[in-house]
Parts: structure tokens; C-alpha cells; sequence
């Protein structure tokens, strides 16, 4: 599948208040076609290549920081909350869909780091190629040292957040029926999205040489096995690849 399709329908699956913090790899595309019909003297078109891929860098990391941000804040809300519950006050049933609303939406931030690189990789590799310049290289070395692709700290919070699924959630035999419905619709809310993203995710890192030095790294999925474990009762069942 072409990265703009791909990119296309991860904005679609993604949250709904997140579809407008992607990458415009559309508009660059455009741009990039400009420069390459334009006349050689033609350096307005580049110019504002230059200037919408800046914009959008600061875009990504806005949006990227703000979100890791909030993760640390509900981080500690979420442990507070089941200390709190362990000492017999709060609901249980309604920390569970929290938190694995929180696992979920951490790893589309991951996953939204994976795209937004791979499309600036893409459309960087598009504009040396038409017109014979060699910006790719210092511009995706300036990229490397971005927020929105540094993603340690959240790989952390979700390693954190792993551990506080595994230690509240009891396996489902245990569970009344009214815990069961709630935890199994608290689950669905996110679980789709979250699959899709991990999808793409893996989709992206298998080291296809149509990315080459530039490409990111394989990944493992123990957020996909936590996840499996996870899934509610669906009449639609949910296929792991």
C-alpha cells in the first residue's frame, strides 16, 4: 500500500480529536510537484517546502509533548486512584476502563511517532529525487533529535501501565457478570484502534529496503500480547496477525 493511503487511513482509525496533528504529507507532496515543473529560478515554491515542513515539525511536536504531558499527570492520578480502592475506597470496574483506555491511547502516540517519521522520510526522499537536491540527509539528522520521535518516555509509561493491568485485573473466570459487561465495553472502546496501530506500527518497522538507511527499526510487540489478553467478547472476531 502507498504511504499516502496508509497515512489516509491511520488518521481514520485514529482518535477523532487527533486526525488534524498529522503530518500534511499531502500538501508536501503538491509542493514537491511544483518545484520539480517549476523553472530553475523558481524558488518560492522551495522556499515554502522549507517552510511548511518546519511548521509541521513543530506541529508534531506540540502535539507529541502536550500528550506525553497529560500521560504523566493521569499516570499519577490512575496510581493514586488504585491505592485509594486498595484501601477499600473507589470503584475497581471504573479504573479498569481507564486504564486500558490509557494503554490504548499511549500506544497510538508510539504509533503516531512511527508515522509522522516515516512520511517525513518519504516525502524528503520524493523531493531530492525530483529535483536533484540533497536535503534529506541533514534534515531527517535534525528530526532525529525532535520531541515526537523520541519516544522513550512514553515506551516507559506504557511498560508502567502494563504492570498496573496485569496487577489489577483478575482473569475473567474470577470476575462477576456485571464486571465482566463493563470491563468487556471499557476494553472495545479503544481496542480496535489500538490493534491498528500496532499494525502499522510493525507494518512500517520490518526494515523494507524501500526505507533503507532511513528506516525504523523492527519492533516487538508485547503491547499486542498484553492486548490479546485483553480483548473482550466480540461477535466480530478480532484477528492477530
Amino acid at each position: 500500500m502507498k504511504f499516502g493511503k496508509r497515512l489516509k487511513r491511520q488518521i481514520e482509525e485514529t482518535l477523532p480529536e487527533w486526525r488534524d496533528k498529522f503530518l500534511s504529507y499531502k500538501d508536501l507532496k503538491k509542493l514537491v510537484r511544483l518545484i520539480s515543473a517549476a523553472p530553475p529560478s523558481g524558488d518560492s515554491a522551495e522556499d515554502q517546502f522549507i517552510r511548511l515542513l518546519d511548521a509541521e515539525i513543530h506541529k508534531l511536536n506540540s502535539f507529541f509533548v502536550e500528550q506525553e504531558e497529560d500521560f504523566i499527570i493521569r499516570q499519577k492520578e490512575l496510581q493514586e486512584r488504585i491505592r485509594e480502592v486498595m484501601e477499600g475506597h473507589g470503584d475497581m470496574t471504573s479504573i479498569r476502563k481507564d486504564i486500558v483506555n490509557f494503554h490504548g491511547e499511549m500506544v497510538l502516540l508510539e504509533n503516531y511517532s512511527s508515522v509522522n517519521y516515516t512520511g517525513l522520510a518519504k516525502i524528503l526522499k520524493k523531493y531530492d529525487k525530483r529535483t536533484g537536491a540533497l536535503l534529506r540527509l541533514p534534515f531527517i539528522e535534525k528530526v532525529l533529535k525532535q520531541p515526537f520521535f523520541t519516544t522513550e518516555l512514553v515506551s516507559k509509561l506504557v511498560k508502567d501501565c502494563e504492570s498496573m493491568i496485569e496487577a489489577i485485573f483478575p482473569e475473567r473466570e474470577g470476575m462477576s457478570r456485571l464486571e465482566r459487561k463493563a470491563a468487556g465495553a471499557a476494553e472495545q472502546s479503544i481496542f480496535r484502534n489500538t490493534m491498528a496501530a500496532l499494525a502499522t506500527m510493525e507494518e512500517l518497522r520490518k526494515g523494507s529496503s524501500t526505507y533503507g538507511h532511513f528506516s525504523l527499526p523492527p519492533i516487538g510487540s508485547p503491547e499486542a500480547d498484553l492486548l490479546q489478553t485483553l480483548q473482550p467478547p466480540s461477535p466480530i472476531p478480532i484477528v492477530m496477525n
